[in-house]
Formats: C-alpha cells, sequence, structure tokens
C-alpha cells in the first residue's frame, strides 16, 4: 500500500498536467497561448497587490520586533485562563489571521520548545490547519479584482477564525 501511495503521491503533478494537455487538445484549445495569458496576468496581479503585501510584512515585523505582540498576549492572558485557554496558543491566535509565514514560523518555533505530541503542540497544529490567514486572504483577493468596500467580509471572517480557533481547542481537549 505504502509503494501505491508513494506512487501515486509522485505521478499526481505530471498526471494532472497530462490530462489539462489532452482536455485542451479534445476542445481544440490554444493550451500554450492560453497558459502564456494566465501568466501574464498572473504577474500584472502579483505586480497590483506588492504593495499591500510589503505593508503586511512590515506590520508583522514591527508588532514583533517592538513588543507589541508580547503585550497583547499579556492582555489577553487573564480572559484565556478564565476560559481554560493555554496562553502559549495567544500568540498564534493573534498572528495567523495576519500572516502565514509569521504564523509557520511561529509553530516551528513553538513546537521546538513544547513537542508536536504535546496537548499545546496539537491545539496550534489544529488551529494552523484548520484557520486561514484573514487579513492577507482579503488583501490579495479583494486587491486583486479592485475591490475597496470589504462590507461583512472581514467581520464574518474574524468570526469564523475564533470559531476555528475554539474549535481547535475543544476538538483536541476530547481527542
Amino acid at each position: 500500500m505504502t509503494y501505491i501511495m508513494n506512487w501515486l503521491s509522485k505521478a499526481a503533478i505530471p498526471g494532472l498536467i497530462a490530462i489539462i494537455l489532452i482536455f485542451g487538445v479534445v476542445k481544440k484549445t490554444p493550451v500554450f497561448d492560453t497558459f502564456i495569458e494566465g501568466a501574464k496576468e498572473g504577474l500584472y496581479t502579483t505586480i497590483k497587490i506588492l504593495p499591500v503585501i510589503v505593508g503586511i510584512m512590515l506590520g508583522i515585523n514591527v508588532l514583533n520586533a517592538s513588543g507589541a505582540l508580547d503585550m497583547i498576549v499579556s492582555l489577553l492572558k487573564p480572559i484565556a485562563s478564565l476560559f481554560g485557554i493555554p496562553e502559549q496558543v495567544l500568540p498564534m491566535a493573534i498572528l495567523r489571521p495576519i500572516s502565514g509565514s509569521a504564523s509557520l514560523g511561529l509553530l516551528s518555533r513553538q513546537l521546538k520548545e513544547y513537542g508536536p505530541d504535546t496537548q499545546i503542540g496539537r491545539i496550534l497544529s489544529v488551529m494552523m490547519g484548520s484557520t486561514e490567514t484573514i487579513f492577507y486572504t482579503i488583501t490579495v483577493y479583494y486587491g486583486a479584482v479592485g475591490v475597496k468596500k470589504t462590507r461583512y467580509t472581514l467581520w464574518v471572517s474574524l468570526i469564523a477564525g475564533l470559531a476555528g480557533f475554539i474549535s481547535a481547542i475543544l476538538v483536541c481537549r476530547i481527542l
């Protein structure tokens, strides 16, 4: 079974590319021209959202370097302890909605410190997999299409992120 799974994982991307090429030929679509056009659009989108991404990265670095993240965590500790939330997961709860790379770096550092098979390690891992980088995603997707007013997207996304955070804690406690 392991051999089959290894083979399937190695063949997945080339197989998908082959399926796309075959489908394009059957539909008589100029596959290469379509690919080049998509690459041009992707490059344009990247250039268009680059200033926002740089701003987010700068803000995260300032948050970490200034000690503001530690201040926010210390302010949230009493509330977290009231609900039985381990204080070690609070930095992830704060960073995860802002940046995937910062939260991944934090996850790596915390897993080295606490271990992946501890309660904290499990909560952090489940939280990382069940929540989204809300601000980054909204910025990239809405910025790419030129949407200025996000209406309820931010609030609904923050509520969903909070639900993922709470669910990660509850599921890890139950299991």
